[in-house]
């Protein structure tokens, strides 16, 4: 089992600046402590993601780290000129030494898809011939693609990704029917549902895989994010996280509550941070505490991957060290892989 990070780099309290540098020494000790991935989502006019170009923010992740895996979960494909992204994601991929993880998806937000001005209707016809794009661009001379809303014709592909054929995929995945798509075409996933939901989507992919006669030693990741903060009481975690789930919660929800919209079902998460706990999707307290949950949470849901969320909301990047620290030292030794 891998244990990774999972970042909205979501607004905090302190000058855009000072947030910036201090995400990047806590992404350096993400490196230190030998986490296998850090993954940024990528968000729009709203204070959720204030890293909206998530390529500037990971080739400073790049430059900071030395082993980290890194990448967008996800890079919105819609938004994107498909060849200049194909040219961004070689220059991240070269300039990590292959470390790169190549998140892609739609969007879940048709707000912040309308701010750009594009259809909502539209985009999951996009996002499939950009996906196509960027997977032909990579292991390809040239690139010819004639589609509904791309065409292209022998445009020279003058860079290509260090890793071969191309940077492992990632996928946001919430639904069993999206399960054969990811295990044909080999996609590593994550999800936000409850243990019983993943477990659905984890005894689905396993089996995808079999079925494919693939070697069950060679089965992507799949992985589950979670709120978690560590501290040395109870009581200390609880009211660090209790404070930083309300800012955190406030921004996920701010401009579906302008638009008078809701999110999709699985993305709903309870107004408060006791109430997302008792669901099993975060989890505040001492390292016995966090550790015995964080192992149930494995077990439950047949996860060979696990995404914590350290910082969020207005978590201080001297919280989130020391929640790191403590996480490193007292909780990463001791959770073991899920056994079948």
């Amino acid at each position: 089992m891998k244990l990774g990070v999972f970042d909205h780099m979501d607004r905090g309290l302190a000058p855009l600046d000072q947030f910036f540098e201090e995400r990047l020494k806590l992404v350096e000790a993400y490196d230190r402590a030998g986490f296998y991935g850090y993954h940024v989502a990528e968000h729009h006019a709203t204070p959720l993601g204030v890293a909206p170009s998530p390529g500037v923010w990971m080739a400073a992740v790049a430059q900071r780290t030395k082993r980290l895996r890194f990448g967008p979960l996800v890079y919105l494909l819609p938004l994107y000129h498909p060849i200049k992204l194909l040219e961004e994601i070689c220059m991240l991929d070269q300039l990590s030494g292959g470390r790169l993880l190549l998140g892609v998806g739609r969007g879940i937000s048709p707000i912040e898809l309308r701010y750009y001005g594009l259809d909502p209707e539209q985009t999951p016809g996009m996002y499939a011939e950009a996906l196509e794009i960027l997977l032909r661009g990579m292991t390809q001379k040239t690139l010819t693609f004639e589609g509904k809303y791309y065409q292209y014709r022998d445009v020279p592909m003058e860079l290509a990704p260090f890793q071969t054929p191309y940077p492992p995929l990632w996928y946001g995945l919430g639904r069993a029917e999206a399960v054969p798509w990811a295990a044909r075409h080999k996609v590593n996933i994550v999800g936000n549902l409850g243990g019983a939901g993943m477990r659905v989507l984890t005894d689905r992919y396993r089996a995808e895989w079999a079925a494919l006669g693939n070697d069950p030693a060679d089965l992507p990741l799949m992985g589950v994010g979670r709120h978690v903060v560590v501290a040395e009481t109870d009581k200390e975690a609880l009211e660090i996280a209790q404070r930083g789930y309300v800012k955190w919660r406030a921004s996920f929800l701010k401009v579906w509550i302008q638009h008078d919209m809701m999110p999709v079902a699985h993305a709903i998460f309870p107004e408060r941070f006791e109430e997302a706990e008792a669901q099993g999707r975060a989890v505040a307290g001492t390292p016995d505490k966090v550790r015995d949950f964080l192992q149930r949470t494995v077990d439950e849901a047949g996860l060979n991957y696990l995404l914590c969320r350290f910082a969020f909301g207005d978590i201080t990047g001297a919280e989130a060290l020391a929640s790191v620290d403590l996480f490193t030292r007292k909780v990463m030794p001791h959770l073991v892989s899920y056994q079948e």
